[in-house]
């Protein structure tokens, strides 16, 4: 699963589909890619959940830290509703070429449909990545759910913090629900070139989970 990794980095995906995304631009860079697969081998995870597969950059590095964590039962639940509409299964191709289709499952629903399911269903998972819809209504619902399925504790990293409208949904998270950012987690990692933030965010979980009163709401942006 690295080489396949390493040759995507260094040679891009197999094949590009026409009107797909740019494959520098959607896919995180793999610098990043081993600061999150280092950071999940660290938490000893067995269970991750993914938003956006696209070229499997990300989920590659998950895959290869949910084997070397040694779980018994490793489990990468990825969520893509356009993994074959715009991306022609590129990124689920790349899973299967390094062997981790017996632990990962593709969801081709959008994800804050499914996730409520989940949630419902009292899924448990010990880390998440976010890396899907941009737009800040649809990662606050991705956070807000994530927030029930993901373990007191646990950790979410999210893709472009960097971009206001990621930035301002996790905002909300840190100020009224005990999110914490890890420190050096994503030390080192790319930095938007605009603003010279960092492109990768890591929070911890509170543990227990909070119950703030919405008396108490303040401001988050």
């Amino acid at each position: 699963m690295a080489a396949v990794r390493r040759g995507l980095a260094e040679q891009g995906p197999p094949r590009r589909p026409d009107g797909a995304p740019a494959f520098a631009t959607v896919t995180l860079p793999d610098r990043d890619c081993d600061q999150v697969r280092d950071l999940l081998v660290h938490e000893a995870v067995g269970t991750v959940v993914e938003i956006g597969l696209a070229y499997a950059g990300s989920a590659l590095a998950i895959g290869e830290a949910l084997v070397r964590s040694g779980a018994p039962n490793p489990r990468h639940v990825v969520i893509d509703p356009f993994q074959y509409t715009a991306y022609d299964g590129v990124g689920w191709e790349l899973l299967c070429s390094a062997g981790l289709d017996g632990i990962a499952e593709l969801v081709t629903e959008p994800s804050q449909r499914f996730l409520a399911r989940l949630a419902d269903a009292g899924f448990a998972a010990d880390a998440a990545f976010v890396d899907g819809s941009h737009h800040f209504h649809n990662v606050f619902v991705d956070l807000h759910f994530l927030g029930e399925i993901v373990r007191p504790g646990g950790v979410v990293l999210l893709d472009d913090v960097c971009w206001p409208s990621v930035g301002a949904a996790v905002a909300y998270f840190e100020t009224h629900l005990g999110w914490r950012p890890i420190p050096g987690a994503v030390a080192g990692g790319t930095s938007d070139p605009a603003s010279g933030r960092p492109r990768t965010g890591a929070y911890r979980l509170p543990d227990p989970r909070p119950t703030p009163d919405f008396r108490d709401f303040r401001p988050f942006c």
